[in-house]
């Protein structure tokens, strides 16, 4: 049967809700899981290794795997792995057995890395068919994820609700919205032929695109943003009670209120995007992000660190997608563009954020920000690699036939 693009779009919203409430569900009983195995910080630190090893295994292998295969075996490999390992990481705290949960995290990070990037393809392209913009509140569909199981992990503590019981529902949750999503996904979404019809190879253009000085722009704008977000989901409570005084509940609670920001901004963003159009739109919300990270940094007033923690999620939201959206947009081959960009913001998420902590050990976390408002005023700068194409070459492409895509 044909799949429409709305069918493909709720499919894809689905697929990234369940990676962010996953996420915070687990994140939120970290201090449980800890309290289960018995482990000092540098032991948790060790299990956490296995989500950074896994997550960027999976990154650096999507974008070949997508290549090779298309996206939909990558994201139905990926969200699998991202719901089996719910059940894993609870049931190995449960037991008591470190090396299970990091195996548990392992698996999360591997098909958490992998299916975001092949998500991300697929989601480009539904935006280019569509023609309007969706990467946007596609992402929002993730914040909103991580704010739904946050509340949830929030509630779960405070009633003391078993780990493993938490886990395995939130795996079993995740699976059964995999089984019903995963059929409106298209398949060869991303994937580039090996000969092409005059026998060249269909990636043989591949080393040729770091040559585009527009898609290498458009990948440091990513890796701008991608370290703004990356650096206030690792390190924003801590900001808030060692910098700001606030207490441990204040400081996951004022996260809440980021992750809240953030989802409010990707959920609006995309009729504004389509008014003012790409560049004006991050730039303006880079600006906001750059306000906010200021004022956390150099203002000692709590009321005021809060109100600009708002305006560090307003303006970090956009970032990310409105720049994959801009790759995918640069030129030929648009689904292997958007991969390396996507795997540039990634590694950004997880290499960013723990060297400003190494960087904070010596200044403090507050003066540490200076690393990403430099970042961010890079990205203000270079807003214009991601203007929309001129209305001569988008009429071009709509006028190019389309093959039909049956599932």
């Amino acid at each position: 049967m044909t799949v429409s693009l709305t069918r493909r779009r709720w499919a894809l919203f689905a697929l990234f809700f369940v990676p962010g409430l996953s996420l915070a569900s687990w994140v939120t009983r970290t201090p449980a899981i800890r309290d289960l195995l018995h482990a000092s910080t540098a032991q948790m630190g060790l299990v956490l290794f296995g989500l950074s090893v896994g997550s960027m295994l999976g990154i650096l292998c999507s974008g070949a795997l997508v290549a090779k295969f298309g996206g939909r075996p990558v994201i139905a490999a990926g969200i699998a792995g991202v719901a089996l390992s719910m059940p894993v990481i609870g049931l190995g705290a449960g037991a008591g057995a470190a090396w299970v949960v990091a195996a548990g995290l392992f698996v999360f990070g591997l098909g958490l890395g992998a299916a975001d990037v092949a998500m991300n393809v697929e989601g480009a392209d539904v935006e280019r068919a569509g023609r309007r913009p969706f990467l946007p509140a596609l992402h929002g569909c993730f914040s909103l994820g991580t704010v739904v199981g946050a509340l949830v992990g929030i509630g779960a503590t405070a009633t003391g609700f078993p780990v493993v019981w938490h886990l395995v529902i939130t795996g079993a949750l995740g699976a059964g919205v995999f089984g019903a999503a995963i059929r409106s996904v298209l398949p060869g979404t991303g994937r580039v032929p090996r000969l092409r019809a005059d026998g060249s190879r269909g990636n043989a253009a591949a080393p040729q695109i770091w040559k585009d000085t527009r898609l290498v722009l458009i990948g440091v704008i990513v890796l701008a943003m991608a370290l703004t977000e990356g650096t206030a989901n690792d390190w924003l409570p801590l900001i808030m009670v060692d910098g700001h005084g606030f207490g441990e509940a204040w400081g996951s609670a004022i996260f809440a209120v980021f992750a809240a920001s953030m989802t409010l901004g990707r959920f609006a963003g995309g009729p504004v995007i389509a008014r003012l159009g790409r560049a004006l739109v991050l730039g303006i919300s880079a600006g906001f992000a750059l306000l906010g990270l200021v004022v956390v940094a150099f203002v000692d007033s709590q009321f005021t660190a809060v109100a600009a923690v708002v305006l560090w999620g307003l303006g970090a939201s956009l970032g990310f997608p409105v720049a994959l959206s801009a790759a995918g947009d640069s030129g030929p081959n648009p689904a292997m563009r958007v991969s390396l960009v996507a795997t540039i913001g990634y590694i950004a998420f997880l290499v960013g954020p723990p060297l400003l902590g190494f960087i904070g050990e010596q200044v403090g976390l507050r003066h540490a920000l200076v690393i990403p408002m430099i970042v961010v005023l890079v990205a203000i700068f270079l807003s214009p690699a991601v203007r929309n194409r001129p209305v001569v070459e988008c009429q071009r492409l709509a006028d190019e036939p389309v093959a039909p895509t049956r599932l």
